[in-house]
């Protein structure tokens, strides 16, 4: 575990960073625009390259170095805060700007964080799995508990320059940590370039590209799970996306309340993962899978349906907790049922399917709240009014209706994953990777 807790440590480090100067980075789009497509534009612009590049970025993370690959999405990541930070300081940063570097970053970053998920399986042992994916939830707990309230109340003093300086330190803290470790390079089943046509080279490779998506397909209980999964993130990301714009209209701008709120995510979520560390998870890990995802649900309903902070801090805390239930015990069965050497591919095409649906919902929530939602909820139409008394009047109250929607999928997929007999069948099997 020694290896793992000192990479887990720079990443914990550089997550704290990068939230700061990304809470900055919202509240200067919102304060632009004002208008919640430019934020679900930005989430967008995040997640298209990682779309794109995610079915190569598997092969390259079963070919290639891991621990290079993760130091070059540090560094890349890094040398687009820098370039912000200097648009910034000379008074030429746009949206477009946060959108193309953005793009540039999240390509890397999605090399990087293959590599890292793909390497646990080569650091710790397997009764160890669920406890380090808790430990992986808890870094970024830890950071929603620190980084949106130290940047709330840093972003009137220091501003979004001051931020990203301190994201640039934490980023070259984690580089640094990743520089002095070992990471173990999987055993390849044989060698892939050697004596080999270049024609040869682009086959394996396309067959490699092929490999993941075929390996699950074969395996019905994988196949259900990535489908539950899927459609859960999908629902999430739209609420997802609202959640700053919502709070943010109903508050007047008042960032401290957001800080708060993220705040109390990051606490709910962290007594989860420790929890999770400590307590290993449920016996069958599809339960704690489908038991996360209701929680989280039921929690998030209660949020849209709130108005003042009183109901919406322990309704965040509540939602948060449930989601290291969830991913540890997903991340534990992907880990489990996929031998070490495909672990990146695999992968890789697990992210695909989160990413997509994660674009999807980026380009429908903006829209759907600015175009539909709340214009219909300021006109006379009947339904409106009878929302009203459910979420009250004025600005903000489509986007409670869009995400009270959001909230109510979560719920029904969870509940319908104990139906589904495919998804109950994936523990009894023994682990195909024994």
């Amino acid at each position: 575990m020694q290896t793992f807790i000192i990479i887990w440590l720079g990443q914990l480090v550089s997550t704290i960073g990068s939230s700061m100067s990304g809470f900055a980075l919202a509240v200067w789009a919102w304060e632009k625009s004002g208008q919640a497509t430019a934020l679900t534009l930005w989430s967008f612009f995040s997640l298209l390259p990682s779309v794109l590049i995610t079915p190569f970025a598997g092969v390259i993370v079963d070919r290639g170095n891991r621990k290079s690959l993760m130091m070059v999405g540090d560094t890349v990541a890094v040398l687009t805060t820098v370039a912000l930070l200097w648009l910034f300081l000379t008074d030429d940063l746009h949206l477009w700007h946060l959108y193309l570097l953005t793009a540039i970053a999240s390509a890397l970053t999605q090399i990087q964080e293959l590599a890292y998920s793909a390497s646990i399986s080569l650091l710790v042992p397997p009764q160890h799995y669920v406890r380090v994916s808790s430990m992986r939830a808890l870094s970024g707990r830890i950071a929603q508990i620190l980084a949106p309230p130290l940047a709330g109340f840093l972003y009137a003093g220091i501003g979004f320059a001051g931020l990203a300086i301190i994201d640039i330190i934490t980023f070259a803290i984690a580089i640094t940590t990743l520089a002095v470790t070992t990471i173990p390079q999987p055993k390849l089943l044989y060698d892939r370039t050697r004596n080999r046509s270049i024609s040869d080279l682009v086959l394996s490779f396309w067959q490699e590209l092929q490999s993941g998506v075929r390996y699950i397909l074969q395996r019905s209980s994988l196949k259900a799970l990535l489908m539950m999964t899927t459609l859960f993130w999908f629902f999430h990301d739209i609420g997802d996306l609202l959640y700053t714009p919502m709070i943010l209209v109903r508050t007047n701008n008042d960032t401290r309340v957001l800080g708060l709120l993220a705040a109390a995510a990051g606490f709910g979520g962290t007594v989860g993962a420790i929890l999770m560390s400590v307590w290993k998870g449920p016996k069958r890990r599809v339960d704690g899978v489908l038991r996360g995802m209701i929680g989280a649900g039921v929690s998030k309903l209660v949020f849209g349906l709130g108005r003042v902070p009183q109901v919406w801090i322990p309704a965040q805390v509540c939602s948060s907790f449930h989601f290291p239930l969830m991913g540890s015990c997903d991340t534990a069965l992907w880990m489990t049922k996929v031998e070490a050497s495909l672990q990146g591919r695999v992968f890789a095409t697990q992210s695909l399917m989160f990413q997509t649906v994660g674009a999807i919902a980026a380009l429908m929530a903006g829209p759907l709240t600015d175009r539909v939602f709340e214009p219909m909820m300021r006109s006379n139409h009947a339904i409106a009014a009878m929302l009203s008394k459910i979420v009250g009047t004025g600005s903000g109250t489509g986007i409670a209706v869009l995400y009270i929607i959001s909230s109510i999928g979560l719920i029904t997929v969870g509940l319908s994953g104990y139906a589904f007999s495919q998804l109950q069948a994936i523990e009894p099997t023994p682990p195909d990777s024994d």
